[in-house]
């Protein structure tokens, strides 16, 4: 709701897709996907971007899909390519991938973000307890923060 109100722009190209894509049999990008095809939400879809944008800006890779979750319902309520509420709905975005890279990029180095944990950032992001509480609550479903390393052994 209040997202993205002090933080500035970055560029994000929406047509090209990032050379390093998210292996296909990474854990976390198969949860996302999953926790959104068993809500029948579109953002199933962009499961990778997810986990790749989270990657690229050393966030918790749970975070953005909990957001669009939250924010539109896995984009079932997004407008103009926002799913994730940034800027009060008001920021349009060229396509729903630029609005993911983008706000990533926001939320992983914009001077109003980085360097905060969790809690700090969702209170910027929204300040109601209750925000903070639901999206969390989405981050414990999709699985735990180290998900990709607990794999990996």
């Amino acid at each position: 709701m209040f997202a993205g109100l002090l933080a500035g722009s970055t560029a994000a190209d929406p047509d090209e897709r990032p050379a390093d894509l998210v292996e296909q049999s990474d854990p976390r990008m198969l949860r996302v996907k999953q926790f959104f095809l068993d809500r029948d939400c579109p953002a199933h879809v962009y499961a990778d971007d997810f986990i790749q944008a989270a990657d690229q800006n050393d966030l918790d890779w749970r975070l953005l899909p909990s957001l669009s979750f939250i924010e539109s319902t896995g984009g079932k309520e997004a407008h103009n390519n926002n799913m994730f509420g940034w800027d009060n709905c008001k920021r349009k975005f060229r396509s729903t991938r630029e609005g993911i890279y983008t706000v990533a990029a926001q939320l992983g180095t914009s001077r109003l973000y980085r360097d905060k944990n969790i809690d700090q950032v969702l209170r910027l992001y929204n300040p109601r307890r209750e925000y903070t509480i639901a999206v969390k609550d989405v981050m414990k479903q999709l699985g735990p923060a180290n998900l990709a390393l607990q794999a990996a052994f």
